[in-house]
């Protein structure tokens, strides 16, 4: 099928690719069906969490671990049973990232991940009660200091 994206354009997807999304994001409760769009570069660690309605809603997102290897989360229950998670090999988990002009103050949010059970495409962001992670880790400073080290 085809996706119009405003920052791709007409793209191609497969309907079995489309994660539902209950309640939707977080200021985006209306959207309930995205697409991951990966990057064609491996590379690059940055991928989008396409809007299937709406063109011009796309996030940009990351694995948390890239950058922060130690990132630990305890998923609660009810997030667990609204995913259906049976076996966690079939959790991936995201977060989204916020790219302001200068890039080195780009940001990740650790303490909302997109959680998704990529065998039912069921997917949920999650609000973490753990004070380790707030909404704003910064990506290149922590990368910077795995690299220091």
């Amino acid at each position: 099928m085809k996706l119009n994206t405003k920052n791709f354009g007409k793209i191609e997807i497969k309907e079995e690719d489309i994660i539902y999304f209950p309640d939707g994001i977080l200021g985006f409760e209306e959207e309930k069906q995205f697409v991951i769009i990966n990057n064609e570069d491996e590379q690059n660690p940055f991928h989008w969490l396409q809007s299937e309605q709406n063109p011009e809603l796309a996030f940009v997102i990351i694995n948390p671990f890239f950058v922060f290897p130690d990132y630990d989360i305890i998923l609660p229950k009810s997030a667990q049973d609204k995913l259906k998670i049976e076996d966690k090999k079939d959790v991936v988990i995201y977060s989204i990232v916020v790219v302001p002009e200068d890039m080195e103050k780009m940001t990740t949010n650790l303490s909302g991940p997109i959680v998704i059970n990529a065998e039912k495409k069921l997917g949920k962001q999650v609000i973490l009660d753990d004070d380790r992670y707030t909404t704003k880790h910064y990506i290149f400073q922590q990368r910077a200091q795995d690299r220091s080290v």
